[in-house]
């Protein structure tokens, strides 16, 4: 199946689509039908737009992007229901590799692919109930990324914290970082990512698990908070040190 999406579609460049459902944990539907490893194995394919959507109305404008568009396109999307958003507009064609700020302001940002974008949101709100702003932006795309947007982050912003629902390992989160290292920016930011560990993930809710590996609104907001700390306590050791060496 994989040499047919190189071999059959992207070396000849055809106008074929991949709807890909159970992106991210399944849930009940156990080991076998975890959909982690998209993004891994479809990003380093060339020719291809990966992407998406934060929800049900976000979805109906990917599809309708996909079909303009006119190349391979593939876009996952989770099991379950939608997060209820009303779907009586017309779907909008998005501008291929823009993502979205959803909130702007303070010196962090979330960076949110696909359904990790609500949950993102309501840890920024929790976050700004203690006075810490946050930017959270829906990254839509994978492949390509926002490069623009992402650069600009990275010089204006201390930390930021991407977030997945798939496997860590050559996902969104290591996308970014690449991003950064080509322009010569991995030391301007601190960047944490957020997603699934290199193991077998079990049979369970799909709430439960996500929450085991701190991919909800409370995980995301311990891992901002944390990350703060220990950015904090970093900036905090050279004063003590340049302190010492004047008491000396």
């Amino acid at each position: 199946g994989f040499d047919q999406i190189i071999h059959d579609v992207c070396i000849q460049d055809l106008n074929v689509k991949f709807c890909m459902d159970r992106g991210g944990i399944a849930g009940g539907d156990g080991q076998t039908h975890h959909g982690l490893l998209d993004i891994a194995y479809l990003r380093a394919v060339p020719n291809i737009i990966v992407m998406a959507p934060k929800d049900e109305g976000e979805m109906r404008d990917m599809l309708f992007t996909m079909i303009e568009h006119n190349g391979p396109a593939a876009m996952r999307y989770p099991r379950g229901n939608g997060v209820g958003v009303p779907l009586d507009r017309e779907p909008e064609l998005l501008e291929v590799g823009k993502a979205e700020i959803l909130r702007d302001g303070g010196e962090i940002a979330i960076v949110a692919y696909g359904s990790m974008v609500h949950p993102s949101l309501m840890a920024a709100e929790n976050l700004a109930k203690e006075n810490i702003e946050t930017t959270v932006v829906n990254a839509r795309f994978v492949k390509p990324l926002d490069a623009s947007l992402l650069l600009a982050l990275a010089r204006t912003k201390r930390l930021i914290i991407t977030v997945e629902e798939a496997y860590l390992a050559g996902g969104f989160g290591s996308a970014v970082i690449e991003l950064l290292e080509e322009n010569g920016l991995q030391d301007k930011v601190r960047v944490v990512r957020m997603g699934i560990p290199d193991r077998l993930i079990t049979h369970g809710d799909a709430k439960l698990l996500l929450a085991k590996y701190g991919l909800d609104s409370d995980g995301i907001y311990n891992r901002v908070r944390e990350s703060i700390d220990i950015l904090d306590s970093r900036r905090a050791k050279p004063q003590r040190r340049s302190e010492e060496r004047r008491v000396g």
